[in-house]
């Protein structure tokens, strides 16, 4: 059964490459060829997740190796795969998701001529994905790393016409090679401990490394997951790659780049096992992040940026859970895979909003819609109440075990963790509720409100343009767009309840990520019991604020906290002062040094001997009377030098 790995990934890469060299012969067909690519790599999933079903918890462990990369001396590195439970879950989560984005896309992306390059583009970023999760070492991963972030480049600009895309592709490209070079770095720390850079030496042999080695690789790994996934302080690109397409926002943010460091952390477990300050590192940065992500989603009127603070969040929560060690390795994955279902949801639910709103973004500008799309409003309904943990549904029980975890953690960082998870789930019930209540809810103020004139340019140009006049038509998107906006809808209720029947997905994961009690404070009826406190509170806030009161068309000036809070907490602007205009002075502050320094040195030290030189000249003038007194000269200072020293 390994030998269906590669053709994991070869399907997908295929689709790609015919679709981007094949030429203008396959418009009418590329789009059906991407997803029929990207849906047999499901299946080939399928197939081998039943193999490994079939057998024991030791051995659900495949390798396929392809062939030797670089043999140089010591320095080997082999193309192999690895499939575990852990990248078994991920295969599964970036080809079915992916798949049904590939769906969505055929009818969201009907009109624009340019599709069958998008359809490429989505089947190169699953090939990628898929490369980045089977690497069976930190090389091949860096490989699939960079593909990942190649084609999120590709897909975020893919409406380059559109000076705001182009800055947002080049944005996410240059913050993510930031995060980049910590895991090339962590790479060769690695090679440099351990001899390898492959998962079973570098794992398995962290007692033979000092802690000051492994904190150091854990710091730049975590760099690298920072980058990503948008955590702080890489996060300010995950806003802006709102410009791509809506279906490149699902795949980004529910199956593909965002899911990326969260993996890379958790596969790295051993090194952070060992690294407590790195551990310790990555837990404070998921806490920030999920606080950061839930107060920027708070103040965005842009449904599409809304969701992009959400997503900011609920890696948060993941990278939370991952930074707990062995408590929180399998709840990490368990809210990745969750949330894949109803974030892809969700974004699928904002695009066909959009799509019935002639790609009006502005949540003032709508209101009313769910008597209009009922399909869109019944599964993006499905996807709120599982974001906010809604009892029963799948992020309540995926949530609930990482804030249970985080009070585990014990002591006063456990108290401090919790709490802080405990406070992102207020706030996410909170922006969620608005979302909902301004979208579906309310009077329709797209009819009493100015809009575009009909030659404006769109907010999503290649999306279908809905009759002749400016005003919106709202209604219900084609069966090719709600069908996996519904399957999606069945796994946000269902998922996180089948994974918790029995601890199944936690016996699942065990064996690669182990698995730790802790010692919690707290019962988890107790924690349970807080959670949904919070989350009344947050419904309770949002509907008192836009369920009761007329939504004004124009925002409020607002508090000095929603204010940052619309400018993404000041990022790029913290960005702008501390690293452009701090790069350009320390730029000019080097330029001053290399011209009044270095060159004044050289210039200095040449005009010396220039000048030297120029006065020993003056002592060749070519008249033999100048040369008999030097040597006269000259002569007299040895006599008289001899005699002085046998005087002493």
């Amino acid at each position: 059964m390994e030998n269906l790995i590669a053709p994991l990934i070869a399907a997908p890469l295929l689709g790609a490459a015919v679709l981007l060299v094949g030429g203008r012969r396959l418009d009418r067909v590329g789009h059906w060829i991407g997803t029929l690519l990207s849906t047999a790599s499901f299946v080939f999933g399928l197939i081998l997740f039943a193999d490994l079903l079939g057998k024991g918890a030791e051995h659900r462990t495949l390798t396929q190796h392809l062939w030797t990369w670089i043999p140089v001396g010591g320095f080997q590195a082999d193309v192999t795969f690895r499939l575990d439970q852990l990248s078994m879950t991920f295969v599964l989560l970036i080809t079915g998701v992916g798949s049904l984005i590939h769906l969505y896309s055929v009818g969201y992306m009907e009109h624009d001529e340019r599709r069958r390059r998008f359809f490429g583009y989505l089947n190169l970023f699953l090939a990628a994905m898929l490369l980045l999760v089977l690497a069976d070492n930190y090389l091949l991963l860096y490989v699939g790393w960079e593909g990942v972030g190649l084609a999120s480049y590709l897909l975020i600009g893919f409406w380059q016409h559109k000076p705001s895309a182009a800055t947002a592709a080049k944005k996410a490209f240059l913050v993510n090679r930031v995060g980049d070079m910590g895991l090339s770095i962590a790479i060769m720390l690695m090679f440099t401990t351990f001899g390898s850079f492959a998962f079973g030496p570098v794992l398995s042999h962290t007692g033979d490394a000092s802690e000051g080695k492994l904190t150091a690789i854990g710091l730049m790994l975590l760099l690298a997951a920072c980058g990503k996934s948008a955590q702080v302080p890489l996060q300010s690109w995950l806003g802006d790659a709102m410009e791509g397409p809506t279906p490149v926002s699902a795949l980004i943010h529910a199956a593909t780049m965002v899911t990326a460091g969260v993996y890379l952390i958790v596969r790295s477990g051993a090194v952070f096992n060992a690294a407590p300050d790195a551990q310790l590192a990555v837990t404070v940065v998921g806490a920030v992040t999920l606080l950061f992500g839930a107060i920027v989603g708070c103040a965005k009127d842009d449904i599409k940026k809304a969701l992009a603070g959400s997503t900011m969040s609920q890696i948060g929560y993941m990278v939370l859970a991952a930074g707990l060690g062995p408590i929180g390795y399998v709840f990490a994955i368990m809210h990745l895979v969750t949330h894949g279902f109803f974030k892809a949801g969700l974004f699928l639910g904002a695009g066909s909003v959009m799509h019935g709103m002639n790609d009006e973004v502005d949540m003032r500008r709508y209101g009313g819609l769910r008597k209009y799309m009922p399909v869109t409003f019944i599964t993006f309904g499905l996807g709120y109440l599982a974001i906010i943990g809604f009892p029963g549904l799948s992020g309540f029980f995926s949530k609930d075990k990482i804030i249970e975890a985080a009070f585990a953690k014990g002591g006063t960082e456990g108290w401090i963790l919790g709490g802080a998870a405990l406070l992102g789930a207020a706030i996410t019930a909170f922006y969620m509720t608005r979302v909902m209540l301004m979208t579906f809810f309310g009077e329709e103020r797209w009819r009493n409100q100015p809009t575009r004139s009909p030659g404006a340019p769109s907010a999503e140009p290649a999306a279908e343009t809905h009759g002749e006049h400016a005003e919106p038509h709202p209604h219900e998107s084609p069966k090719v767009m709600t069908i996996p906006m519904i399957v999606l809808a069945v796994g946000s209720v269902f998922g996180g309840a089948f994974f918790s029947i029995g601890d199944r997905f936690l016996h699942w994961l065990e064996p690669v990520t182990g698995h730790s009690e802790g010692d919690s404070p707290l019962s988890a009826a107790a924690v349970t019991g807080a959670t949904m406190v919070c989350l009344v509170i947050g419904v309770a806030i949002a509907w008192a604020q836009y369920g009761r009161k007329p939504v004004p068309a124009v925002a409020p000036r607002g508090s000095l906290l929603t204010r940052a809070a619309r400018r993404d907490l000041l990022q790029d602007d913290f960005n702008h002062v501390v690293l452009v205009r701090g790069g350009e002075h320390l730029t000019r502050s080097l330029v001053y040094v290399d011209h009044t320094l270095v060159d004044g040195v050289v210039n200095g030290t040449a005009a010396g001997f220039g000048g030297l030189s120029g006065r020993l000249r003056r002592l060749q003038n070519g008249f033999a009377r100048s040369y008999a007194v030097s040597m006269f000269g000259g002569a007299a200072l040895l006599v008289a030098a001899t005699l002085l020293m046998r005087a002493v």
